[in-house]
């Protein structure tokens, strides 16, 4: 006789549909079975079908009604997770038969900081494109929380580039360390201190700046780096995590900012200049996060290579800083 656990696993496995795991997605996903069939267009007797046949398959209740529509019970949530990572596998491998029957198209979704987003990602990219112009590319911002809990976890980007300081990673993610980037003071080439030299940070608290929410794990960052040289941090008058906004006010040459070195070096149609601050900077090792145990787009691989590629020119240009006061790029 064969193993009971095994036999009744067999029948469950014959028994579930993936359409039935879609639907039931599709539920969860909107809230409710006529939501879900709208969204669809398809009947809501058919959605009820089949989270009725997927309740009877597995022998549990799978939702709950509340007073917003149903949610998942303890259950659901086990199996929307595994649906979820099925749908996923199933997605790369069809995107890997794509490429391999044509290696010059594919799609990368890619979840970034907004820094990252105006210097480093589009530099790496452009390098990708040179090599496989067709390629397309999804890029999601967010700040390095989100980006790793949320938007990692759930698969809706294939790898995240963000600062890991603050980052509580668990076993179920992979990261690597790109280069040390540095939070250095910034501002457009017409500031009236770019010019000057041997700047210390107490010459800057009364300056107009434009910081991050003090709550963010850089806005605590830059208000403890003050703190330690025994001051107190300067009063934002613009709080943003905005690149955009940002580079439009500091057009002005009013305002200061603390943004990532990286970004000098590689965002030059930006204009903005590092500050010869006494300053050594606040370390932002910058890293690339995969989740394990899962198969990765075919253009994972050759994107992880060229951002390796390029930076490596930000590592030594971190090195050459430690050797002397931050400068100009």
């Amino acid at each position: 006789m064969g193993d009971p656990v095994m036999n009744l696993d067999d029948r469950v496995l014959r028994r579930l549909k993936l359409s039935d795991l879609r639907l039931f997605h599709a539920v969860v996903q909107w809230g409710g079975m006529a939501k879900a069939a709208a969204h669809l267009n398809i009947s809501q007797p058919a959605v009820s079908k089949a989270i009725a046949a997927l309740e009877h398959t597995l022998s549990v209740r799978l939702l709950e009604r509340n007073p917003q529509g149903v949610e998942p019970t303890i259950y659901g949530r086990a199996l929307l997770k595994g649906g979820i990572a099925v749908f996923d596998e199933l997605k790369q491998s069809v995107k890997q038969i794509a490429f391999l029957s044509d290696p010059t198209v594919g799609e990368l979704r890619i979840g970034c900081s907004e820094p990252l987003a105006a210097g480093f990602v589009p530099t790496v990219i452009n390098g990708l494109l040179r090599q496989y112009p067709r390629i397309a590319f999804r890029v999601v911002t967010g700040d390095p929380v989100t980006l790793t809990e949320r938007e990692l976890r759930q698969r809706n980007i294939d790898l995240a580039i963000a600062p890991m300081p603050g980052l509580h990673l668990d076993t179920d993610i992979d990261a690597e360390i790109l280069f040390d980037d540095r939070q250095v003071v910034m501002a457009a080439a017409r500031n009236k201190w770019v010019r000057q030299r041997h700047i210390r940070l107490a010459d800057l608290v009364h300056e107009p700046w434009i910081l991050p929410p003090p709550d963010s794990i850089i806005g605590a960052s830059i208000a403890q780096a003050f703190r330690e040289s025994g001051l107190e941090p300067p009063h934002a008058q613009i709080v943003s995590f905005s690149i955009p906004l940002c580079y439009h006010l500091l057009a002005s040459g009013r305002f200061l900012i603390m943004l990532p070195a990286s970004m000098a070096h590689l965002g030059k149609h930006l204009s903005l200049k590092v500050l010869r601050v006494e300053f050594p900077g606040i370390p932002r090792p910058t890293g690339i996060m995969t989740l394990k145990n899962r198969t990765l787009s075919p253009i994972a691989r050759p994107f992880i290579d060229c951002a390796r590629q390029v930076a490596k020119p930000l590592a030594k240009a971190h090195y050459n800083r430690l050797r002397g006061p931050v400068s100009v790029f």
